[in-house]
């Protein structure tokens, strides 16, 4: 069930030039590290850092974890 609502959200995320990731739950945001495109890449890390002090600490592990998918 996961990986479709994931694989209908990277197909939403890919039909629009301009993506408000503020409109995103944070577990969505995680859920896309590694699979966003680089012209949406810089608004995508903005609003990540702007949750970054209000995440859990199960979803700082998370975030540790999928940012090894951004940098490749």
């Amino acid at each position: 069930m996961k990986k479709a609502i994931f694989g209908f959200l990277l197909v939403g995320v890919s039909l629009f030039a301009s993506v408000d990731y503020s409109t995103l739950s944070t577990q969505e945001l995680l859920a896309m590290m590694g699979y966003v495109p680089t012209k949406n890449l810089q608004s995508f890390k903005q609003e990540l850092n702007q949750r970054l002090n209000l995440m859990s600490t199960q979803e700082k592990k998370i975030y540790k974890k999928n940012l090894k998918k951004m940098q490749k």
